[in-house]
C-alpha cells in the first residue's frame, strides 16, 4: 500500500560522492564488492568505499547531509587527535586518556579515536565540548550501564560509531565540563544522547538502546540536527524532538532522522515532535507498540519514502496525535512511504500545508525508494571494522 505521491525537492548529493561511487561501481572489482557499494545509502557511499579510511578519517565530515549540513568546521590543520586509552572515569579531575579527558579538557577542535576496543561506565553525564568528533570506528566501544551522554549549550558536534546502553538516571552534582569548567548539573534521566540548547549536532552509526529514559532528545531549542543511519532497538521511548509542551523555543527547531532502522521491540517516539519540524525519510520500522511517529503542540513533520512494515499482532497505525483538535497549525504528511502488513498512516492538515524541507546545497540528498531500505539500512548502527577492513 502506498501514501499519496510526492514532488521530488532534494538535490544530489557532493561531487566526492558521485566521483566515489562511480569509480567503485564501474571499475573492476569483484561482485560482492559492487553488491555492497551499491546497498549504501549516499552517507556511506561518501567514505566507506574507500579502503584507507582510517587514514583518512576526517573525510567522514563531508558525507553529513540534512540540516546539519556538511561538518567541514570540525576538520583542518588545527584539529587535536586525541586516543582514548584509558576506560576509568573521573567525572571532576579527568585524567589524560580518558574519554571524559578529551571531551572536556581540549580547547582546540579534537578528533577523539580508540586505541582498542572497550567497555566505559561514565559515572556522571559526559558533558561534550563545542568542535568535538567522538569516532568510534576501529573498535567495539561500549558506553554502558552508568551516565551517558549530553550536549549542552555546544555546536559542532559528531558522535559515531559507539553501542551506548544501560543508561541511568542521575542525581544532581557537579560534572567537569566544556574548557574544564566545572558545571553543576541537576537530575538527569537516563538518556543515552540529551541534546540541550545545542547547535549542529550530527549523530550517525550509533547502536542504542535498554536506556532508563530516551535513546535521543533534542531539547530547548537544539536545531539544525541530523540523526541518521543508527540502530534502535529494545526500548520503550525511542526519540524525542523537543522539550515540553511548554517550551515554545522548540518552534524553530530542525532534524533530520534518515535511514535509520528502528527495531526490534521499540515502542514509541521514532519519533515524538513537539513545536518544531522534523523530516522523517528514508527510515526502516520493524513494528511498534503504541506507535511509530506522534506529537503535540502543533508539530510538522514530513514523513517521506519510509517503510512501515507492522507487526502481524501489532499496531497497524503509525501515527499519534496528543490533543489534536483539528488545529490548523498542525502538519503531519506521508509523501511515498510504503506501508506493508496492514500499516496505516493518518495525516494531518491539507496537503497545501505540506512542509517541504528547505535545505541549502551543502545539505540536500537523494531520496531513495522505500522498498530498498531493507539493504540500505543493512548496515545501521555501529561497525565492527578494523584498520584492516572495510566499515
Amino acid at each position: 500500500m502506498m501514501a499519496s505521491q510526492s514532488p521530488r525537492f532534494m538535490g544530489w548529493p557532493c561531487v566526492l560522492t558521485l566521483v566515489v561511487a562511480s569509480i567503485m561501481l564501474f571499475s573492476p572489482i569483484n561482485v560482492h564488492a559492487r553488491q555492497k557499494v551499491q546497498n549504501m545509502n549516499v552517507i556511506d557511499i561518501c567514505w566507506r568505499g574507500d579502503p584507507n579510511w582510517w587514514s583518512n578519517r576526517q573525510v567522514i565530515a563531508k558525507c553529513s547531509v540534512g540540516f546539519t549540513g556538511k561538518m567541514t568546521d570540525n576538520i583542518g590543520p588545527g584539529v587535536v587527535q586525541y586516543l582514548v586509552t584509558d576506560k576509568s572515569d573521573d567525572p571532576l579531575n579527568p585524567k589524560p586518556g580518558t574519554l571524559r579527558y578529551g571531551a572536556t579538557m581540549i580547547k582546540e577542535k579534537v578528533w577523539i579515536t580508540f586505541a582498542k576496543s572497550m567497555r566505559i561506565t561514565l559515572t556522571k553525564p559526559l558533558l561534550v565540548s563545542s568542535y568535538t568528533v567522538i569516532d568510534g570506528r576501529g573498535a567495539i566501544v561500549h558506553i554502558e550501564d552508568g551516565a551517558c551522554i549530553t550536549v549542552q549549550r555546544a555546536r559542532n558536534v559528531i558522535i559515531h560509531g559507539l553501542r551506548i546502553h544501560h543508561c541511568k538516571a542521575q542525581s544532581p552534582g557537579n560534572v567537569m565540563g566544556p574548557e574544564g569548567k566545572l558545571v553543576t548539573l541537576g537530575h538527569t534521566d537516563g538518556d543515552a544522547i540529551r541534546l540541550v540548547s545545542s547547535y549542529k549536532v550530527w549523530i550517525d552509526h550509533n547502536t542504542l538502546y535498554s536506556g532508563q529514559d530516551g535513546l535521543i532528545d533534542v531539547t530547548r531549542g537544539s536545531t539544525n540536527i541530523t540523526i541518521s543511519n543508527n540502530w534502535f532497538k529494545n526500548h520503550n521511548k525511542v526519540m524525542l524532538l523537543g522539550h515540553d509542551d511548554g517550551f515554545v523555543r522548540d518552534k524553530n527547531m530542525k532534524v533530520t532522522v534518515a535511514f535509520n532502522h528502528f527495531g526490534p521491540d521499540c515502542h514509541q517516539r521514532m519519533p515524538r515532535v513537539r513545536h518544531g519540524f522534523a523530516h522523517v525519510v528514508n527510515n526502516l520500522y520493524k513494528g511498534w507498540g503504541l506507535y511509530a511517529i506522534g506529537g503535540s503542540m502543533n508539530p510538522s513533520v514530513t514523513s517521506e519514502a519510509n517503510l512501515f512494515i507492522a507487526e502481524k499482532a501489532g499496531k497497524k497505525e503509525v501515527t499519534w496525535k496528543k490533543g489534536y483538535n483539528g488545529g490548523d497549525e498542525w502538519n503531519i504528511h506521508s509523501i511515498k512511504d510504503v506501508l506493508e502488513n496492514g500499516a496505516s498512516f493518518s495525516e494531518v492538515g491539507d496537503e497545501k500545508d505540506l512542509i517541504r524541507p528547505v535545505y541549502d546545497l551543502d545539505q540536500q540528498f537523494k531520496v531513495v525508494d522505500a522498498r530498498s531500505l531493507p539493504a540500505l539500512t543493512g548496515s545501521s548502527g555501529a561497525f565492527k571494522c578494523t584498520k584492516k577492513s572495510r566499515c
